[in-house]
């Protein structure tokens, strides 16, 4: 794959916004690029970083030991900025990455799995980037608004009805706006808004699954959507399902026992859609609409009745919405956010 100048430039453009709006980086702060060139995506993007931040220090991850690439972390100061442009997810020995950048106070721009999208997904991926952010801000804020206060919530996904009948958890933003939080940054495309139901066992209804995560982290269509049948908040029926899916199902209750729903994730992103997708499920996970997780994992939100110790999976799933209600207002209907 061989990336245009257009889509150089476009994806400069999407990156200087970033920097600005989201991350509000300023040439009084130094910066420094890990990157890698495994893929023509990691080496397209590495290059938008290169014309956005012409004075920042450029090191490729390959080409240099761990030890070395820490002595570089450790030349900076809180409020610099650190962007790690990766094919794969970069390992320093037992080293986490992100974690321990945010501990030194450092802004910290994450493009992981970038081998992952091969050829027309890296435009797709480009196209993702794009952060707009009175769109983000806004309709997050305003879905948040409602989530918070809201006492009941039905998915319909062509006919299929979920209904969350206890509220929710208060929301979390992941829309690039940073002035309140500990840290700013994180990984990027950016735009969604989670939650779960307040009581886990208050969530009954089936619903349609157009896409699913594999077994291979990979983005899964199957021919025709899936139906789940959720009983107190657990998996009890499935139809429609296919092999792949099944090997999921079933990976999920050999560890558990049982299969939990629990996130529940309003997606922002407008460059993906049911038509528009990439093979990474962690990137696609931003798509327009609504997506579950199935396991019991959820790590921002503890509940009594389950045991974070025995949480092992959670698995995006993505429902054939129709239409999402909140309590008596209709927030979300065909294909878009009505909320803002």
């Amino acid at each position: 794959m061989k990336y245009t100048e257009h889509d150089l430039s476009t994806a400069a453009h999407h990156v200087q916004n970033i920097l600005g709006l989201a991350i509000q980086h300023s040439p009084a702060h130094d910066a420094l690029v890990v990157w890698d060139g495994q893929c023509a995506l990691s080496l397209a993007i590495t290059d938008a970083y290169k014309r956005c931040l012409p004075e920042a220090t450029f090191i490729e991850f390959d080409a240099h030991e761990p030890a070395a690439i820490r002595a570089e972390f450790a030349k900076l100061a809180a409020g610099d900025l650190v962007v790690l442009v990766q094919s794969t997810s970069f390992r320093l020995d037992a080293f986490r990455i992100r974690v321990e950048l945010f501990k030194l106070g450092l802004k910290v721009i994450e493009h992981p799995h970038l081998s992952r999208m091969p050829g027309e997904e890296g435009r797709l991926y480009i196209d993702s980037l794009a952060y707009d952010a009175e769109y983000f801000r806004n309709t997050g804020a305003a879905l948040k608004a409602r989530i918070d206060q809201a006492s009941c919530g039905i998915v319909d996904s062509g006919g299929a009805q979920l209904v969350f009948g206890a509220g929710f958890e208060d929301a979390k933003l992941n829309v690039g706006d940073y002035r309140q939080m500990n840290n700013v940054g994180g990984q990027f495309p950016i735009g969604e808004v989670f939650t779960e139901s307040r009581d886990l066992e208050a969530v009954n209804g089936k619903v349609r699954v157009s896409i699913f995560g594999d077994t291979q982290f990979a983005v899964n269509k199957p021919p025709v959507p899936i139906t789940l049948e959720i009983s107190k908040g657990r998996v009890v029926g499935v139809e429609d399902s296919t092999a792949e899916f099944d090997k999921v199902l079933e990976l999920i209750r050999a560890e558990e026992g049982e299969i939990w729903l629990r996130e529940l994730g309003l997606g922002l992103n407008r460059a993906f859609s049911p038509e528009r997708m990439v093979s990474d499920i962690g990137t696609f996970e931003r798509m327009c609409g609504i997506h579950f997780s199935l396991g019991a994992k959820h790590g921002s939100y503890n509940k009594p009745n389950i045991r974070r110790a025995d949480a092992k999976f959670h698995v995006d799933v993505f429902a054939a919405t129709e239409t999402v209600t909140l309590d008596e207002e209709v927030v979300f209907s065909n294909g878009a956010w009505l909320v803002s």
